[in-house]
Formats: structure tokens, C-alpha cells, sequence
């Protein structure tokens, strides 16, 4: 599993030109049914609009990519949607422009840069994350130690989750998969050479644009 930025949360904006009304709505999603069941739901909710054009990215690696112009001149509408989500390199996101028309014509520039505004909008009004996967770890570590360990931790970019203090000190760490073995190294030295670590299975791990983590969820247990 790999990192990847996302939105936060679902987003909205609305704007006129020209008298048209558009309105940008964006959502995080997981799988390609969300994205779908989103746009429908869209589409009910708006059945009066002139124009429901969406784009939508899933997938790791963003493998499944789709747009639609609904009725709009081929190339304006969904795909300088789906061009926005791609600048901004965002998976799994999906995002409905609706237009009501206002009766004067904006012309194929005007609505790419239109569409693109109402698109950038909702994201920006969703707010940007990282989504990281990390292993979930605790590790137990005698009281006169714990102060070197917790420096460690925090100097090497490990997430310290929790804190229990009882007859020793047992941390709540997540550690992104690629950096358990420096981790491990890092215990070694400054335990001479004991290692006490118990795996707890994976979670990913939301961090928004300025390094802060947000939440713990949707945990993966080990079988």
C-alpha cells in the first residue's frame, strides 16, 4: 500500500458567469460504486439542471479514471474536471459540476475555464490530505529508557499515538511499512540490544497539507 493525497471531506462552490449558475460538489470516496452512487444521487437532487458533468479518479495509482460532459461540447466540461484532479494528483475523489444555464453562450474556452473553477473550488473548500498507511505498534520500554525512546520517535518522524504509564512505559506507534527495520535499529541501540514490539495490524493515518495528523481510522486488522 502506498501513500496518496485525497480530500478530507465533501466540499462545495458555487458561482455565476455569465448568468449560468454552477455549483462544484467534491467527496472523498473508496471504491468506484461510491463515485457512481454520488452522481446519481446528484443528478436527482439536481433533475432540473441543464448540465451534470463530473469526472471522478479511483484506485491505487489512480487506475480507474472517468468524465463525462453531459451534453456540453465534447472536451469542456468533464474533462477539464478530471484535469484539475490530475494537477493536483488526487485519488480516489470524485467531483459533480451542475450548470443552469442562464441563456448567454460562454463559448468552448469559457466553459473549460468554468467548469475547471467550479472543480478547483469544491476541492479547495474540501481540503487536501495525505492518506498513510501505517503499521500499528506498541512497544513497552523500562521508565529510565522511555525518555531517549520518545526522543527518538518523534526526531525520526514516527507517530506517537498514546502514552501508558504503569510499571513501564508502553507507547502507541505508527510507523509507515518501510521504516520498521530503522525503527527496530533504533530500539536495539538505545536498549542494548533488547526489542520488545507487538504489531497490532494496519491503519491508515490522515494527515493534512501542514504535517498534522487528523485522525486514526479505518483500521485493517491481521488475520
Amino acid at each position: 500500500m502506498k501513500s496518496y493525497k485525497t480530500i478530507k471531506e465533501e466540499g462545495y462552490y458555487l458561482f455565476e458567469e455569465k448568468k449560468s449558475r454552477f455549483i462544484g460538489r467534491a467527496k472523498p470516496i473508496n471504491t468506484e460504486q461510491e463515485a457512481l452512487d454520488f452522481i446519481q444521487q446528484i443528478k436527482t437532487s439536481c433533475w432540473d439542471a441543464t448540465h451534470n458533468c463530473y469526472a471522478y479518479s479511483v484506485g491505487s495509482d489512480s487506475l480507474y479514471q472517468r468524465y463525462s460532459d453531459d451534453g456540453e461540447p465534447q472536451g469542456t466540461a468533464g474533462l477539464p474536471i478530471l484535469e484539475v484532479i490530475r494537477k493536483k494528483n488526487l485519488q480516489n475523489v470524485v467531483v459533480v459540476v451542475t450548470r443552469y444555464f442562464g441563456g448567454i453562450l460562454l463559448g468552448a474556452g469559457g466553459l473549460v475555464r468554468a467548469y475547471g473553477k467550479a472543480c478547483a473550488g469544491a476541492l479547495e473548500d474540501a481540503g487536501e490530505i495525505i492518506v498513510k498507511p501505517c503499521l500499528k505498534l506498541f512497544i513497552p520500554i523500562e521508565y529510565h529508557l522511555s525518555g531517549k525512546v520518545q526522543n527518538m520517535l518523534l526526531s525520526e518522524g514516527f507517530i506517537i499515538a498514546n502514552t501508558d504509564y504503569t510499571h513501564e512505559v508502553k507507547f502507541t506507534v505508527y510507523s509507515p511499512t518501510d521504516k520498521k527495520e530503522l525503527l527496530e535499529q533504533k530500539i536495539r541501540e538505545i536498549t542494548g540490544g533488547i526489542l520488545r514490539i507487538e504489531e497490532a495490524g494496519t491503519e491508515n493515518i490522515y494527515i493534512d497539507n501542514k504535517g498534522n495528523v487528523l485522525e486514526y481510522k479505518n483500521k485493517e486488522k491481521k488475520e
